[in-house]
């Protein structure tokens, strides 16, 4: 089994150097890289899951850091840390089931009921707590008072019992451990099925003889235009062709390979075209917690004509693109410069060099930027692989998604230090 440090070593390199093309690629990664960290993660006598919440955080700071602009990574990382917590709750509240009905058991045998008192109302409030923080469940058990616990008639009832509470924990660790990474394989289905899920609902929002705009190139769009003409919708497709990387050359391209009309169009043409465009249906980098889009540059523009137009504005991501962060907050990276080379040339850029000044400062500066930040205002509907959603809803949806703890995994630099 390759080591797990040469592996998170290796996804960082490939982070940091921009090797991996698109979120969805980046979050199966991610969420690949994790399980093989819980997989291979000792677990301790006690306190399992937080043993297991420490690895992965560990682990995701460093990839966080190794590119922050990419949403995806911290995404998967909280819904690990989020699947972590749930699958331990769901141990401890089995747990706490079965020693109600043994508890009541022992309550319907006249004989044994004043040798075998049920756990006090204390006991388990106590037990119902955060599992996560010590005391932990099985401590608990240890620590109830003589009066309480069976007495031992013999030595080697003793011997036995304790060796059945160790086999009871092993089991328990094992337990955890493969529960958490079976809802982990599940988690990267769901991210690799993602396009299909979205594609399957075209049909409810594609009609006949509409015109479809949108901009740069998206797989998500590509499947979902595709899986509406093949429910034999006649449609045609207005491609703004997403500069300075033109993505939407691509996607042209590949929709009329496919046998979509389809028609390229600058960007700078959206509002001379957007009055005949009956829905505008895009992809989207991240969404936000307060239903913020951040998408390719140039889809505020284009937001922003489709209201002016009361056309409506469609965004589509999978499950893996909701972040539980808000634009306003520090973790959140909201752009990235690209190079100048993709709008000028290295030769027409130097001409424009003040050599004349002895210090070669350029009067010609190039900024080119990634992403484009659209408020939920102007959305009208989010389509995920659970299906349609407002933007308003989107925090509830995110909210089934992580936990509240694990909004932040940076760690903070005590001040002074």
């Amino acid at each position: 089994m390759p080591d797990t440090q040469a592996l998170v070593n290796d996804f960082l390199n490939k982070l940091k150097k921009r090797k991996i093309e698109g979120s969805q690629a980046t979050a199966k990664q991610t969420a690949e890289l994790l399980r093989s960290v819980i997989s291979q993660t000792r677990m301790p006598y006690t306190n399992q899951a937080a043993a297991l919440i420490h690895s992965v955080k560990a682990v995701g700071e460093r990839l966080i850091a190794a590119n922050p602009v990419e949403l995806a990574v911290g995404n998967v990382v909280r819904r690990v840390l989020h699947i972590i917590r749930e699958e331990d709750l769901s141990l401890t509240t089995a747990a706490m089931a079965g020693l109600n009905l043994s508890a009541e058991s022992d309550d319907e045998d006249d004989t044994d009921r004043d040798n075998h008192p049920a756990l006090s109302a204390a006991a388990i409030a106590a037990a119902s707590r955060s599992t996560l923080r010590p005391p932990s469940l099985q401590t608990l058990l240890e620590d109830v008072p003589d009066s309480a616990a069976v007495p031992h008639t013999s030595s080697s009832g003793g011997d036995s019992e304790g060796k059945s509470k160790s086999a009871d924990k092993s089991s328990r660790s094992r337990k955890l451990k493969h529960d958490v990474i079976e809802a982990v394989n599940e988690l990267i289905q769901d991210i690799s099925t993602c396009h299909e899920l979205i594609a399957e609902q075209a049909v409810e929002h594609i009609h006949q003889n509409e015109v479809i705009l949108t901009l740069g190139s998206s797989r998500t769009v590509l499947e979902f235009l595709c899986a509406a003409k093949e429910k034999k919708r006649s449609f045609r497709v207005f491609v703004a062709e997403g500069a300075p990387r033109y993505q939407g050359h691509l996607l042209a391209k590949e929709l009329v390979t496919r046998g979509l009309q389809t028609t390229l169009i600058t960007d700078s043409a959206v509002f001379a075209m957007i009055s005949r465009v009956n829905m505008v249906i895009v992809g989207a980098h991240a969404v936000m917690a307060n239903g913020g889009v951040i998408a390719p540059v140039g889809l505020n523009m284009v937001a922003l004509a489709a209201q002016k137009h009361a056309v409506p504005f469609v965004v589509l991501a999978g499950s893996h693109k909701l972040c539980p962060l808000y634009p306003h907050h520090p973790e959140v990276l909201l752009n990235e410069l690209r190079s100048p080379s993709e709008l000028l040339d290295f030769g027409e850029f130097s001409d424009c060099l003040d050599f004349g000044s002895g210090i070669g400062a350029p009067l010609l500066h190039v900024v080119n930027p990634t992403f484009d930040y659209v408020p939920p205002k102007l959305v009208s509907l989010f389509i995920t692989d659970t299906g349609g959603h407002n933007p308003s809803y989107m925090y509830r949806l995110i909210a089934d998604y992580y936990s509240a703890d694990d909004l932040v995994l940076e760690r903070r630099t005590a001040s002074g230090n």
